[in-house]
């Protein structure tokens, strides 16, 4: 009779926890392979807008996304262009997904144990406080008028960092991309929430408070685990609609719906939030996210002075609040946090591998692009600055933390190819099976 392999001497330096089983970790490749799709979806979505903004066919980007499809919806407050329901309305189903992973995350994932999720959850404050104070130097020392942009460095974009994480970290600790998806998920809910507070004019408040019933319909019926997309969906649109009436951004919507749904299920089975968030991911991932880039990049930089604009106040606040910023805040408020209090960092992790992570939470895109169009307006001379900050700044970011992770990939490898051998050749590497005890 076989027994389980006691626990090895040298576990503490294993990237790879041993409580999962060789199922799960095929899972988690899956999702890693989901979020590079998505990931590379976004990047097209961004580089053909850049390409045919600067084209001889500019004008025809323009138009497109200045096309009105419904000018009858005036009186909802919905006859909007073709770019800015790209922003207010298909975001809308981005931040719907955030909100479900967000509420799966406190209930049941890394922020369900406060003391796990204090070292991220910090660095995500730190990582916004930093780049914000940094953006505001800038202007204060150039003497720019564009205090409303602060907000924009302080977001990292999920779907661009773990995509760039899971082509890179085929090696990495898992620990990894659990502290950076807590950090971005709790760095998008401080987002929504400083969107909320700052960047909402002409707020009405009867809307909101009509946008409560149906909100609470959709609550009543997902907390009995009814999946009446017939029901469901006219209710979501119906909440989306009265939120976008009352100036507050529509966005809001989907995260409050998100956030309705119940992560636990009745049995052993998942719950209804991971079942919507499996259906509606791949409408995100695929096509949301990826059409929002579309739109929300294509910044033209024919006849322009490029290193004028290189050299902009708001430009600079930007990409020096991703890069520095991001990595300076993430980083160090974890360092003063594990150094000053009894928080640690994970014994899978290093200083080295937190480094690079913290490098990456300065891709800041699909967030950041929507704040900077609420701050100086769509269309506007500023909101170009701000695309070309972003998309700078993210490059940069990307680039540094590829050439420190890759560093630490390369370190982890011969690890990793110990845990994947196969001597018997049945498909399941050696190290999930059971294995006889040793006769003495």
């Amino acid at each position: 009779m076989s027994h389980p392999t006691p626990p090895r001497p040298d576990d503490k330096r294993r990237l790879f926890t041993r409580s999962s089983s060789w199922p799960e970790a095929r899972f988690l490749g899956d999702v890693l392979r989901t979020e590079t799709v998505g990931g590379g979806l976004l990047l097209f979505g961004a580089v053909l807008a850049l390409v045919w903004a600067n084209s001889p066919w500019s004008d025809t980007y323009a138009a497109l996304g200045a096309w009105v499809p419904w000018s009858g919806g005036e009186r909802l407050h919905l006859d909007l262009d073709l770019a800015t329901w790209a922003a207010d309305g298909l975001l809308a189903v981005f931040f719907f997904v955030v909100g479900l992973e967000l509420k799966r995350e406190f209930v049941a994932g890394e922020l369900r144990d406060p003391r796990r999720a204090a070292l991220p959850v910090v660095a995500a404050v730190g990582g916004m406080l930093v780049p914000a104070l940094f953006y505001v130097g800038v202007m204060l020392v150039s003497g720019t008028d564009a205090l409303q942009g602060w907000a924009i460095p302080v977001a990292t974009d999920i779907a661009f960092a773990l995509a760039v994480l899971a082509v890179i970290g085929s090696h990495l600790p898992q620990g990894l991309r659990a502290f950076l998806l807590t950090l971005a998920v709790v760095d998008d809910l401080l987002a929504i929430v400083i969107i909320a507070i700052f960047y909402t004019s002409g707020f009405s408040p009867l809307p909101l408070v009509a946008a409560l019933l149906p909100i609470a319909a959709f609550a009543l019926l997902v907390q009995r685990r009814k999946t009446w997309w017939w029901a469901l969906l006219p209710l979501a649109v119906a909440s989306w609609t009265l939120v976008h009436a009352s100036g507050v951004h529509a966005t809001i919507a989907g995260v409050l719906l998100g956030f309705t749904v119940p992560v636990l299920g009745g049995g052993s089975g998942p719950g209804l939030a991971e079942h919507l968030e499996h259906r509606w991911r791949p409408v995100s991932a695929g096509f949301a996210v990826p059409v929002f880039a579309f739109f929300a990049a294509g910044v033209s930089l024919r006849g322009t002075d490029l290193g004028g604009l290189l050299t902009d106040p708001i430009v600079i606040g930007i990409a020096v609040g991703l890069v520095f910023g991001k990595a300076i805040g993430v980083f160090g408020s974890t360092w003063l946090m594990a150094r000053f209090t009894r928080a640690e960092l994970d014994r899978e992790l290093s200083w080295s591998d937190l480094l690079g992570v913290a490098c990456l939470a300065g891709i800041g895109f699909t967030v950041s692009l929507l704040i900077g169009e609420l701050a100086f307006g769509a269309g506007t001379a500023a909101e170009d600055k701000v695309k070309t900050g972003v998309l700078a700044g993210s490059l940069i970011a990307a680039v540094v933390a590829s050439v420190l992770l890759v560093r630490r990939n390369k370190v982890y490898r011969r690890l990793d190819e110990q845990d994947r051998r196969d001597e018997d050749r049945d498909g399941v590497p050696d190290v999930y099976q059971q294995r006889p005890a040793s006769s003495g």
